[in-house]
């Protein structure tokens, strides 16, 4: 028997939350385009449970689930937006900290008196 992961077992709140939120706007945006589990599951090429464990924010889900998902609604554009190292103000924060505040210049004797 292959032990699970705590992270599936209990995951931290956040990752919960943030789980079932993705799957609830997955959910709402499969029926907005009229669409049922067994359709969307044909699409994507998976059964019907596993896009219904998707819209239910299940950890076990793989990422390649969601962004199937997300691909047959149209909307994998949005994926650009994630980790964007552009909008990572405390990862920015944390360069500028590493990086010297002035890069020191060679002194250099000077003859012309």
């Amino acid at each position: 028997m292959v032990a699970k992961s705590a992270l599936l077992l209990a995951p931290p709140y956040a990752v919960e939350r943030s789980l079932n939120v993705l799957g609830a706007n997955l959910k709402t945006a499969r029926l907005r385009r009229n669409l049922t589990l067994q359709e969307v599951a044909e699409k994507i090429g998976v059964v019907r449970r596993v896009v219904s464990d998707a819209e239910k924010g299940k950890p076990s889900t793989s990422i390649a689930v969601y962004i199937a998902l997300l691909w047959a609604y149209g909307l994998t554009e949005q994926l650009t937006q994630v980790a964007d190292p552009e909008t990572d103000q405390e990862g920015k924060a944390l360069e500028r900290a590493r990086t010297p505040q002035r890069a020191r210049q060679e002194r250099t004797l000077d003859d012309n008196f």
